[in-house]
C-alpha cells in the first residue's frame, strides 16, 4: 500500500478525528490556534481508494534569519502505528515537509510501551533500591513498542535526551498518570461506583471532608479564567515552575470550545465564596485530560484539590470517556524530588503509570539540526 501526503482543510482534519475513539488534543486543528508563534497545518495521508487514512496537525517554527523551519507534531501524527508498511506512511511526510523548508522533525507516536499499576508504583517509591520508575518492573509490556523503536531507528529517527518546551524545545511528557474507565477485556465500561471504589482509603476520606465543609465546584466560564490563574500564579511559585500568561489560557477557551464545547472545561472550588482550587479540563473523543491545575495554600483541611478531581472524574464518566488521564508524572522516585508528593496525590487514585514511546527527530539537515542541538544545549 502507498500513500499520498497532502495538506487537508481543518474541516477534513476535524471531520477525520471525529471518527476516531481518540486522538491527542495537541491533534486536533484548533490547536493550532493555541499556538500563534508557529505556523500550523494539517496534513492528511489518503490510501490508493483516495480516502483520508490518517491526520497529523504539524507546527512549524522558523529559525531566526532563515527560511527553514523545525516541525513538532506533539503526540502524533493520528496514523496505523501498527502497519508493517511504516515507511510508506512517514516517508511522505518527511518528503512533504522537507519541500516546506523543513530542516528537522520531531514528533511523538502515540504508543504505550510499559504499564505500572497503582500498587506497583506505591511498591517502588518504597523500594530504596528503585531511583527511576524504569527501575520498577512493570506490571504490562507492549511488544510493539519496542519493535516500533528498533524500526524508527533502523529509518534514521533518533531519540533526543529529553528537554523542555521553551523557545525552540518542545517536549510531552513520556510519563503520565491514567484512570482507565473501562475494563480492555473483556471491553466492558465500569461504574462510577467502581471507580470510587478504587480510590485508596485517604482519597475516599478527603473526598467526604470537602462535602462535609460544604466545598461547592462548579463549572467556570470565560469570564472566570482570571479567578483561575491568580492562584495559577500562585501554584507556580510554590512549585517551581514558570506559568503561562492569562492570554494563553484565553486563546485556548476560545480557540478549543470553538471547535467542540466540550473541548476545554474549567473547574472552580470554592469554600464560603472563596476560590481555593480551579483545573481546566480536555476532552477529545473518549478520552479525557486534566490539563492544568492550580490550588492556594489556605484551607488546605477543606480538600478542595480532591473535591475538584472527583468533580471532572465524575463528568468524564458521563462524557462516557474511557479514561481520565492526569498527565504529566516525575519518573524520578528520590524522596528529594519536589514532584513525587504530586506523584503520590495521583497513585492515590488507583490508576495507572503509563510510559509512552517518546519523542522522536529526523535531521533532514544534519548542519542545521546539530547547530540547533547545540543551541538549546546551550540556553
Amino acid at each position: 500500500m502507498s500513500y499520498r501526503l497532502k495538506a487537508i482543510t481543518g474541516e477534513e482534519h476535524l471531520a477525520f478525528v471525529t471518527a476516531q475513539p481518540s486522538v491527542s488534543h495537541m491533534q486536533v486543528p484548533s490547536w493550532g490556534h493555541v499556538k500563534p508563534d508557529w505556523r500550523a497545518q494539517s496534513l492528511g495521508w489518503f490510501d490508493e481508494g483516495d480516502r483520508l487514512v490518517g491526520a497529523g496537525l504539524v507546527l512549524m517554527r522558523p529559525l531566526p534569519k532563515l527560511k527553514r523551519y523545525f516541525a513538532y507534531l506533539p503526540e502524533g501524527p493520528a496514523i496505523d502505528w501498527a502497519a508493517p508498511d511504516l515507511e510508506q506512511w512517514l516517508e511522505p511526510m518527511l518528503a512533504y515537509l522537507k519541500g516546506q523548508g523543513v530542516f528537522s522533525v520531531k514528533m511523538g507516536p502515540p504508543v504505550v510501551a510499559r504499564r505500572w499499576s497503582a500498587e506497583a508504583v506505591k511498591a517502588a517509591i518504597a523500594d530504596p533500591q528503585a531511583r527511576r520508575l524504569p527501575d520498577a518492573e512493570a506490571t504490562a509490556h507492549e511488544s510493539q513498542a519496542f519493535d516500533l523503536a528498533d524500526r524508527l531507528r533502523r529509518m534514521g529517527w533518533q531519540q533526543p535526551a529529553p528537554g523542555g518546551e521553551d523557545g525552540f524545545a518542545a517536549g510531552q511528557p513520556r510519563y503520565v498518570f491514567q484512570v482507565p474507565f473501562a475494563f480492555q477485556v473483556p471491553f466492558a465500561g465500569r461504574s462510577l461506583e467502581e471507580i470510587q471504589q478504587g480510590l485508596n482509603q485517604q482519597w475516599r476520606r478527603n473526598i467526604k471532608k470537602s462535602e462535609k465543609a460544604d466545598v461547592k465546584v462548579v463549572q467556570g466560564a470565560y469570564e472566570d479564567l482570571p479567578a483561575f490563574h491568580e492562584i495559577y500564579v500562585e501554584t507556580a511559585e510554590r512549585d517551581q515552575f514558570i506559568p503561562r500568561p492569562l492570554a494563553y489560557f484565553q486563546r485556548m477557551w476560545t480557540a478549543l470550545r470553538a471547535e467542540h464545547p466540550d473541548r476545554m472545561r474549567l473547574y472552580l472550588a470554592y469554600h464560603e465564596g472563596e476560590v481555593l482550587a480551579a483545573a481546566t479540563m480536555l476532552t477529545v473523543g473518549e478520552h479525557v485530560w486534566y490539563s492544568y491545575g492550580a490550588s492556594t495554600s489556605r484551607k488546605r483541611e477543606v480538600q478542595p484539590n480532591n473535591a475538584i478531581q472527583w468533580r471532572m472524574m465524575s463528568d468524564a464518566h458521563e462524557l462516557g470517556a474511557g479514561v481520565y488521564d492526569f498527565r504529566g508524572i516525575t519518573d524520578t522516585l528520590e524522596e528529594g524530588n519536589h514532584l513525587l508528593g504530586l506523584l503520590r496525590f495521583k497513585v492515590g487514585t488507583g490508576g495507572e503509570a503509563v510510559e509512552y514511546l517518546g519523542e522522536w527527530d529526523y535531521p533532514l539537515n544534519k548542519v542545521l539540526h546539530k547547530a540547533l542541538d547545540l543551541y538549546m544545549s546551550r540556553r
